[in-house]
């Protein structure tokens, strides 16, 4: 019978405790998601500072191992933060606006009305699997393209709940609102990118009369 895998709170203590190969385990299991946050939450923009911001994460991880408390949060709501925190700082930095407001109040966002549909749209190959990868390898193109034209507390929230499958109270303890904000925010990133989707993606053949 296997022991059970020790938790993300157990490894941070053991890593205070002087355990190096915690922090090794931690690593492993969060690293991939993390970067991926990190990488999508810049942008294009922002890509030269993927490496920057991820090591900057972990590096906080390591100074703070000594006074790490869950206190209600996970180890791993702990890390986005962190992350959300520096990228924030870069966006700063660069001279970028960032602003915490909810533009609930706001037009839904529209692409702008000279961009045609998407050019790009994957025609048939005559293999239906062939098809259905390209399908959803375009569109996938196409939503990380639609995710920056996101505010970035919308992004952050769509990320953090969609992508990193973060229940909505570690979304809003993870960007340090109220859960009603976090709602909202995440309401919004969804019509924003239906709509911008629904823009740029030509219907299948069949799908129109």
């Amino acid at each position: 019978m296997t022991s059970p895998e020790p938790t993300d709170d157990a490894l941070m203590a053991a890593y205070a405790a002087g355990q190096a190969e915690a922090f090794e385990t931690l690593y492993a299991r969060h690293h991939a998601g993390l970067y991926r946050f990190v990488r999508r939450l810049l942008g294009t923009q922002g890509a030269a500072q993927v490496d920057e911001v991820f090591q900057d994460t972990w590096l906080k991880v390591v100074q703070a191992r000594q006074q790490w408390s869950p206190r209600g949060a996970s180890f791993r709501t702990w890390l986005f933060t962190l992350a959300h925190h520096r990228v924030i700082d870069i966006w700063r930095r660069s001279g970028r606006e960032v602003s915490i407001e909810v533009d609930d109040q706001r037009e839904p966002w529209e692409p702008a009305s000279d961009q045609a549909a998407w050019s790009c749209w994957p025609k048939a190959t005559g293999s239906p699997q062939n098809d259905e990868l390209l399908f959803w390898r375009r569109a996938g193109e196409r939503l990380l393209a639609c995710l920056e034209q996101l505010p970035l507390p919308q992004r952050s929230a769509f990320l953090l709940h969609h992508d990193d499958g973060l229940p909505l109270n570690d979304v809003a303890s993870a960007l340090q609102v109220g859960f009603e904000t976090a709602k909202t925010r995440l309401r919004y990133a969804m019509s924003k990118l239906r709509t911008c989707m629904g823009a740029h993606l030509d219907p299948l053949q069949g799908d129109t009369p």
